[in-house]
C-alpha cells in the first residue's frame, strides 16, 4: 500500500479488492461456466477464491490492527460487497437493476451508523505501525 495511506484507507482498498475476487469466484461461473460440470465450476471458483484470501487476510489484519473492531471490519465488508455486487450483477451478469438493492444499501448505512457511533473519528494509529504489527506476528 501507498505510504502515508491511513489504516482505514489501507483496509478498504484491499477489502474492495478482495470483493471483486470473491464476488467473481462465487457468482461468475453461473455465467461463464454454466456448461461445465460443478466440479469444473468448484475448482475455478477455488481458485479464484484464493486470490481473494490472499487480500482479505492482510486487509483485516492490518484494520484490525489499526484499531479497527471485528465488528466494525464486517460491516465494512458487507458494505464493499453491496457497492461490488451490484455492478458486477448488472455489467457482467446482466440482471436488471432493482430498486431492493437501494433499500438493501440504506439498510447497511444504518448498519454502519449503529457499528462505527462509538468511534466515528478513524484510529490515530499511522499507516506504517499496521505493517509492523503484521511483521511481528509471522
Amino acid at each position: 500500500m501507498p505510504v502515508g495511506l491511513p489504516v482505514i484507507g489501507q483496509t478498504t482498498l484491499l477489502l474492495i479488492a478482495s470483493n471483486v475476487f470473491m464476488t467473481f469466484a462465487w457468482y461468475g461461473h453461473l455465467r461463464s461456466l454454466n456448461n461445465k460440470a460443478w466440479v469444473i465450476a468448484a475448482l475455478v471458483s477455488w481458485g479464484i477464491a484464493l486470490f481473494e484470501y490472499l487480500l482479505q487476510v492482510p486487509a483485516n489484519r492490518i484494520g484490525h490492527a489499526g484499531g479497527y473492531s471485528i465488528g466494525q471490519l464486517k460491516i465494512m465488508q458487507e458494505v464493499i460487497t453491496l457497492g461490488v455486487f451490484v455492478p458486477f450483477s448488472v455489467w457482467f451478469m446482466r440482471e436488471p437493476l432493482k430498486l431492493d438493492f437501494l433499500w438493501a444499501a440504506l439498510c447497511m448505512l444504518g448498519a454502519v451508523y449503529f457499528v462505527f457511533r462509538g468511534d466515528l473519528a478513524s484510529p490515530t494509529q499511522s499507516a506504517s505501525e499496521p505493517a509492523a504489527a503484521l511483521r511481528a506476528h509471522d
